[in-house]
């Protein structure tokens, strides 16, 4: 009897063991719900992420397109492999640097001319429109460039003149083969360079 009475305590002891305390299920489960929430709080956090991500890039698309600068047409302005913000707006002004579509490419010039003015660009590289010497500060160096229009030259309607800031190597407006801009193949006005970071600066 006595052996039988200990076999049955100890049985009662493992069992009662094997029983959590309410200390022990209140820790479990706070355990079990930080968990949950840890969770949600990171997938949370990854959707939110995948959104913002997709609406900068759409915003970037439609908006704000980021460009490359390739070639050295526009030094020493832009240089190659530079990052720039093209704003996607309508109304160009002599000075502004734009982006367009030309034979499947993106180039980037700077406005000379706009609809209606008369070009004329001395055998020196001086630049005179409606008459006046244009001031260009943003260039290193005058030069005639590749040129085979001739003189005074009308921008037509709803196009403007372009030309590229390496005066003696781009190939812009200048030549028949590029011509003037028509507005439909106009992207935007360049508004900022991005990188290098060290050249970070409004445009």
């Amino acid at each position: 009897m006595i052996h039988r009475r200990q076999v049955n305590e100890r049985m009662d002891k493992d069992i009662t063991k094997d029983i959590p305390s309410a200390e022990q299920f209140l820790a479990e489960m706070k355990r079990l719900r930080y968990k949950r929430n840890f969770r949600k709080t990171i997938i949370g956090t990854i959707s939110s992420l995948i959104v913002v991500a997709a609406v900068a890039v759409l915003i970037s698309m439609l908006f704000l397109p980021v460009l490359r600068v390739t070639g050295t047409s526009m030094t020493p302005t832009l240089y190659n492999d530079e990052l720039v913000i093209c704003s996607k707006r309508s109304d160009y002004k002599r000075g502004d640097m734009i982006a367009f579509y030309y034979n499947n490419k993106i180039l980037l010039k700077r406005v000379i001319g706009l609809p209606g003015d008369w070009i004329e660009i001395r055998e020196d590289g001086t630049v005179f429109v409606n008459g006046e010497e244009l001031v260009e500060p943003y260039i290193d160096e005058k030069a005639y460039g590749e040129c085979d229009i001739e003189f005074p030259y009308q921008v037509p309607e709803s196009r403007v003149f372009v030309m590229g800031d390496h005066r003696s190597t781009s190939v812009d407006s200048r030549t028949a083969m590029v011509g003037c801009i028509a507005d439909e193949f106009i992207i935007g006005r360049l508004i900022f360079r991005v990188w290098p970071w060290e050249k970070i600066s409004a445009l």
